[in-house]
């Protein structure tokens, strides 16, 4: 129930609904409780125990008062006045236009509190979104490292939908179901104590099976979910992957991993499907024995004289008592149908209640200007057991330019992430003008930096907001300047729409370099102090390498700059380069004094300019 009720939670914004949508859904079960008592005249009409012959002389319209025996006193008065005056087939008439209008009331209600409940549902739903993404994109990097994108996307999507489709969706089952089965066992109770007492004694029985069969739910509805996520990521794989997939022959491959999960989520739904039918039969069969039960106990008394209910109200009483059923059978498909929901619920509440590895401290320091240099301090950093830097120590001073260099999996990129606090060291310090990054805000710390990657992330919207991505109020021309700036300006105006040309799904209608100089011309606009290159011309070819680096150059005039470089030629005016092998800093030095001595940087530049 914790569950349930933190979903419920979410609607506390909308409280101001719950009073009107519970006038509305009151005024419902009312006028539709009205249509089924109305049932008794008529059958005194048709089985003639109603017509012209009271004495009307003592029979006054009663006065207004809000209770049940002013209504009933009202109905009765105008009900004798139009028997008296119209005959049996007039009383006939009045109370069908009377169940006319009350069915037409009920049904209005039912309507006006349905959409009122709509309302509520989509807001819900919506805020429990947001809430998901929102506490996703606050999460640190290494938390994407560990949880499959699918699956994530499956949490935000598909199980948000099932929660709607079952909890939510149930809240009128909540309020609108047990307020119905309460006034209608109060008339029940009015019309024969003894009758009323029977069912309630048989009722409980039905209960007690379908609530056994709705705990056996809940474990495959969590299995069901699961798998779903893991089909949305071999989804997403798949189409991200089709060249290596078409190329190296794997179709049989994935799609025998796929079949093999589409399989298994098959499985479990239908084994939850068998569960789930089977509470509405048992429900509809243990309320139909009820009523024959009714039949003959009901039936026994009225035949024999043994009870005050004429046959009209043993008939009248029958009928409403099968509209009790509808009601308990919501319930009780609501029950089966909320274990799915449940635990979708649950898997989305476990991603809001991981905290990030990266906060801010409780009061963290706003810095507006950088003024001197970073400096890493005694830095180490582990992937949880495996350390991948060891003692780091060097200073970037202001305006300058460090190069990292070495083989693959030394640690340069985890450097350069420990700047912007993608991570956070596991020993030592890093310091920003002599302040702890710990201590410093996020949002001012990262508005200091601009990052231009090997691997360019751009999305699928137009070349103008890629490049004023995250940025507001930026002018066109200071894009097409820091188009210009990035040598992009002159392949974007060829564009079919020049900068308001869409570039697809991660820039997938740009060549290589051209993406690459759109994050260049992002980072220009942004004009950050502090610039991480890291690979950045890595991958491209020879003329879009060279287009690249003379943006790289434009951009890292007058910045300070960490930059992690495969290809030496590029970094040989570097103030500084460190040589990272297997996390430590083996050599440090200009490209001349790193030259003139023994060791792994003169080794690699070496076997480049061969």
């Amino acid at each position: 129930m914790h569950t349930y009720f933190r979903i419920l939670s979410y609607a506390k914004p909308f409280r101001r609904f719950i009073p009107i949508y519970i006038i509305y859904t009151l005024l419902a079960i009312i006028f539709g409780l009205l249509n089924f008592t109305l049932l008794k005249p008529l059958f005194d009409v048709i089985f003639e125990q109603a017509g012209p012959v009271q004495d009307f002389s003592s029979l006054t319209k009663p006065e207004f008062a809000l209770t049940i025996d002013y209504f009933l006193s009202l109905f009765n008065y105008y009900f004798l006045q139009v028997a008296d005056t119209y005959g049996k087939f007039g009383t006939l008439v009045y109370v069908c236009i009377i169940i006319v209008i009350s069915v037409f009331l009920a049904n209005l209600f039912t309507y006006l509190s349905g959409v009122v409940l709509a309302k509520v549902r989509a807001e819900v739903i919506k805020k429990m979104r947001m809430d998901i993404f929102g506490h996703v994109t606050d999460m640190h990097i290494g938390y994407f490292s560990n949880e499959r994108k699918g699956d994530l996307m499956s949490k935000m999507t598909n199980d948000i939908q099932e929660v709607e489709n079952s909890i939510v969706q149930s809240l009128r089952v909540v309020f609108r179901e047990p307020a119905t089965i309460i006034l209608y066992f109060a008339v029940l109770f009015f019309m024969s104590v003894k009758l009323t007492i029977f069912t309630i004694l048989v009722i409980p029985i039905s209960g007690a099976i379908i609530g056994g069969i709705t705990k056996r739910l809940k474990k495959k509805a969590v299995e069901s979910q699961e798998s779903l996520g893991r089909i949305v990521n071999i989804l997403d794989e798949t189409i991200g992957g089709m060249r290596v997939i078409k190329a190296f022959g794997a179709k049989k491959y994935i799609n025998a991993k796929f079949d093999q999960e589409t399989d298994y989520y098959s499985n479990v739904n239908f084994s939850m499907a068998k569960k789930n039918e089977l509470a509405s039969p048992i429900s509809q069969f243990m309320g139909v024995s009820v009523v024959a039960g009714i039949l003959v106990y009901g039936g026994s008394l009225v035949l024999t004289n043994n009870s005050d209910l004429s046959a009209s109200d043993f008939i009248t009483y029958i009928i409403i008592f099968t509209q009790v059923l509808n009601p308990a059978k919501e319930i009780s498909r609501a029950a089966s149908v909320i274990q799915r929901g449940l635990a979708s619920a649950e898997r989305i509440f476990k991603v809001v209640d991981t905290p990030s590895d990266i906060q801010n401290i409780n009061e963290p320091i706003h810095v507006s200007q950088f003024e001197n240099g970073i400096a890493f301090q005694d830095v180490s950093f582990g992937y949880e057991k495996e350390m991948v830097l060891k003692g780091i120590n060097f200073k970037l001073e202001k305006g300058k330019t460090i190069a990292l260099v070495g083989q693959s999996g030394g640690g340069k990129s985890t450097i350069a992430d420990l700047v912007p606090r993608f991570y956070d060291p596991s020993e030592g310090k890093i310091l920003l003008d002599g302040i702890d990054i710990k201590s410093i805000e996020l949002g001012s710390l990262r508005n200091f930096m601009g990052i231009v990657t090997q691997e360019s992330i751009l999305f699928n919207d137009t070349v103008y907001n890629n490049i004023a991505f995250g940025m507001e109020d930026v002018s066109e021309d200071k894009v097409v300047e820091a188009a210009k700036i990035a040598n992009a300006h002159e392949f974007i105006v060829q564009l079919e729409q020049g900068y308001q040309t869409s570039i697809g799904e991660r820039g997938s209608k740009l060549s290589g370099g051209q993406r690459q100089r759109l994050s260049i011309a992002r980072a220009v606009l942004k004009n950050p102090p502090i610039l991480i290159l890291d690979e950045a011309t890595s991958a491209l070819d020879s003329e879009s390498e060279l287009l690249v680096q003379e943006a790289l150059t434009k951009l890292m005039t007058n910045r300070t700059t960490l930059v992690i470089a495969h290809r030496l030629s590029t970094i040989q005016h570097a103030d500084q380069i460190l040589v990272i092998q297997k996390g430590e800093i083996v050599q440090r030095g200009t490209h001349q004094e790193l030259m003139d001595q023994e060791g792994i940087y003169k080794k690699l530049s070496t076997m480049q300019s061969v």
